[in-house]
């Protein structure tokens, strides 16, 4: 079986939703995403307000990653699931990637920025 299911990713996202809503959230690398929040037109202050809004966008069609799901190299999130989004946000005005883990109950917030695609 290809995993993540939909099913699974539905979960994810309901599962981060949840973090954020409670405002458990932790970033891997502040200064990039706090560049990239500016970017996009928000301050990394409004994080908690912007990802419910994002969160409410994605659907697991959006899902982005591989089968099964690419682990963390970054030392905070060692070896967590990440879960890459791809899509085209009414929210902020572009398409845009949007990847997270999970680790003790928090969603960490790995990338968030306009997609970049790769270069050919």
């Amino acid at each position: 079986m290809r995993r993540p299911s939909p099913k699974e990713i539905s979960r994810k996202i309901k599962q981060a939703r949840e973090a954020v809503s409670n405002n458990r959230i932790s970033i891997v690398n502040p200064v990039s995403i706090a560049g990239d929040a500016l970017e996009l037109g928000f301050t990394v202050e409004d994080i908690q307000t912007v990802l419910i809004g994002l969160l409410d966008e994605i659907t697991p069609k959006d899902y982005a990653g591989q089968y099964a799901p690419q682990r963390s190299y970054e030392d905070e999130i060692l070896q967590c699931k990440l879960f890459p989004f791809r899509w085209n946000s009414n929210r902020l005005g572009c398409r845009v990637y949007f990847k997270f883990a999970f680790k003790e109950n928090r969603v960490w917030l790995v990338s968030l920025h306009e997609d970049r695609p790769e270069e050919e």
